[in-house]
């Protein structure tokens, strides 16, 4: 017995349930006449005011009865699609939003190492690190991640001095990344870059290990850079510009594998879109011609000053 439910009545669940979940419930409620959404949702605070990019998947039946809900609060891209189509079916719209969140921490620590060659190798300080990440921000690389490195690269503290300094090196994680990397171990998808990319969180977040490591192990001496360094840096942009596809690529590999093990028929033109688009350029529903970046980190559109108009 489901409570205060009678048959035909569509149940949507919104939040970051593990796409397993959601398909046994589809399944359990169907029996029951009632129709389930697993919808993942991506945006943050600022996709609750603007607008999020949606990824519904379950029972399809539900469809047409919220598709104009839902594509009217979705976001829009610049040509005004909204933001959201139907995913698949069973788990599918939450497997595809765990697969899109595995993505991003790619996404995460590709740019870390391109800050770590800056800084390290080539000896660069936040002012030009973050100059470089505003000039790439208007190439290919163009996207929201990209936008907020530059601008947290040059945020300085109260006491005037650069705060990245300051933050202690440690990343936690909510779940959803080592999710995606579970599942490509699980159906033999070689997701090699977001696995990296979660272990390399894991390993940051042994503090006290690498303290006491870098007490008794000497690490290699850095020598000053003497090579072209405006050739390296575009060799940087071209090397993270590459993993970022092969990234999106690889995510792609473990939805048509999932797709296969499940018979989901998936809409792919509509999950890239929202994973190239959806999670980077906004409209405004209250102001059209209005454009922001979602919020991605927590932070909201204020870090970013990313609002403008078109």
């Amino acid at each position: 017995e489901v409570p205060l439910l009678e048959a035909g009545d569509i149940i949507i669940d919104g939040g970051n349930s593990e796409y397993r979940d959601t398909t046994r419930r589809c399944k359990e409620l169907l029996q029951k006449g009632l129709l389930f959404v697993g919808s993942g949702v991506s945006g943050g605070e600022e996709g609750a005011r603007y607008g999020p990019s949606l990824m519904p998947g379950g029972s399809k039946e539900a469809w047409p009865h919220i598709k104009t809900i839902f594509q009217s609060i979705a976001a829009k891209v610049g040509s005004g699609e909204p933001c959201c189509d139907w995913v698949g079916e069973e788990g599918a719209g939450h497997f595809v939003k765990m697969v899109h969140n595995g993505i991003e921490y790619g996404d995460m620590q590709l740019i870390c190492e391109a800050y770590h060659l800056m800084k390290d190798v080539v000896g660069m300080d936040h002012e030009e690190m973050s100059q470089v990440f505003e000039e790439w921000n208007k190439t290919e690389l163009d996207s929201f991640l990209i936008e907020i490195t530059a601008n947290i690269l040059k945020f300085k503290d109260k006491d005037g001095k650069y705060l990245l300094p300051k933050i202690r090196d440690s990343a936690g994680q909510k779940g959803t990344g080592k999710w995606t990397a579970i599942s490509a171990l699980e159906y033999g998808v070689p997701v090699t870059l977001i696995g990296e990319a979660v272990f390399a969180r894991c390993l940051s977040s042994l503090k006290d290990e690498r303290v006491q490591a870098s007490k008794l192990l000497n690490g290699p001496k850095l020598t000053q850079f003497s090579g072209n360094k405006k050739a390296f840096l575009e060799d940087i942009r071209k090397a993270l510009y590459a993993s970022k596809i092969i990234s999106y690529a690889q995510g792609f590999m473990l939805l048509r594998q999932a797709a296969k093990e499940f018979g989901w028929t998936l809409n792919y033109g509509g999950i890239a879109q929202r994973d190239y688009f959806g999670a980077h350029t906004y409209e405004l529903l209250s102001k059209p011609g209005v454009f922001i970046h979602t919020n991605w980190t927590g932070h909201g559109g204020n870090v970013s000053s990313s609002a403008y108009n078109v």
